[in-house]
């Protein structure tokens, strides 16, 4: 029988997951350092905070369910299908990358150390692109090329590393490829659900003989609070970023890589 404090402890890390998950600060680093502060050690390999990410992309399916749903209805429709094939031509870079370094990315990078030069390198990367000068071309997604997703795509991969972001690596692609701050943030969105429900589903696959009854009940936990906090945000999201750059997250990564550097080493 789980003691209260662990159930506690899975709802305080599937709030955390919610509320960084879709916002670019990386919310891989966030659940690992959490972790390590509350000392949550009750799932073998962090597959807790990995799997808790369901209830997060569950969110994203709740909010945008007339567009997922008008997709799949009107999937012989050209419009539908260049947006499908479009999410798929994102999403598989990531499929051919983590399934051949999953366990070297497990084994390698999930230390503070790199989560904390990760964060660094990450908000330096956001704040530099963010004072470029951009010519914002696409302000639909649907109006997205398949040339501009695969390169959304490719950034992508670089979020298996804990502390890089993958909302973060996603959205800072497509504003480099032309789309404004909303459209790459929606194409980020929709691109979570295939990616993040995929590494989910395998993290849980590659790990399930290792896994107790116990381990289920603390990660449906963690994503049934995920799921309430990741609603709350992702639309004051959509509406921040229709109004204001990434510079303070990017500041906010390196003050807290810094901060991982200092005092979590």
């Amino acid at each position: 029988m789980l003691e209260l404090s662990t159930f506690i402890k899975a709802i305080i890390l599937g709030i955390i997951e919610g509320l960084t998950e879709f916002i670019p600060v990386s919310s891989t680093a966030h659940l690992l350092i959490s972790s390590y502060l509350i000392e949550f050690e009750s799932v073998r390999n962090n597959v807790f905070e990995i799997a808790i990410q369901i209830g997060a992309i569950f969110a994203i399916c709740v909010i945008y369910r007339n567009k997922i749903f008008d997709t799949i209805l009107k999937i012989n429709q050209p419009k539908a299908q260049k947006f499908s094939l479009n999410l798929f031509l994102a999403f598989i870079p990531s499929v051919i990358l983590g399934v051949a370094f999953h366990e070297y990315i497990k084994s390698h990078f999930f230390s503070n150390f790199s989560i904390a030069l990760a964060l660094i390198f990450g908000g330096l990367i956001m704040i530099f692109v963010e004072r470029m000068k951009h010519s914002d071309k696409v302000n639909n997604i649907d109006k997205i090329n398949y040339r501009t997703s695969i390169i959304i795509g490719i950034c992508q991969c670089l979020a298996m590393i804990p502390g890089v972001s993958r909302s973060g690596a996603t959205i800072i692609g497509g504003m480099c490829c032309g789309l404004d701050r909303k459209s790459a943030t929606e194409f980020s969105f929709f691109l979570a659900i295939p990616t993040i429900s995929s590494a989910c589903i395998y993290d849980i696959y590659k790990n399930f003989s290792q896994l107790s009854f116990n381990d289920f009940e603390l990660i449906a936990v963690g994503c049934v609070s995920s799921f309430i906090s990741a609603i709350f945000v992702i639309n004051w999201f959509i509406k921040f970023v229709s109004k204001y750059s990434f510079i303070g997250f990017g500041f906010y990564r390196i003050l807290l890589g810094f901060l991982v550097l200092f005092f979590l080493n």
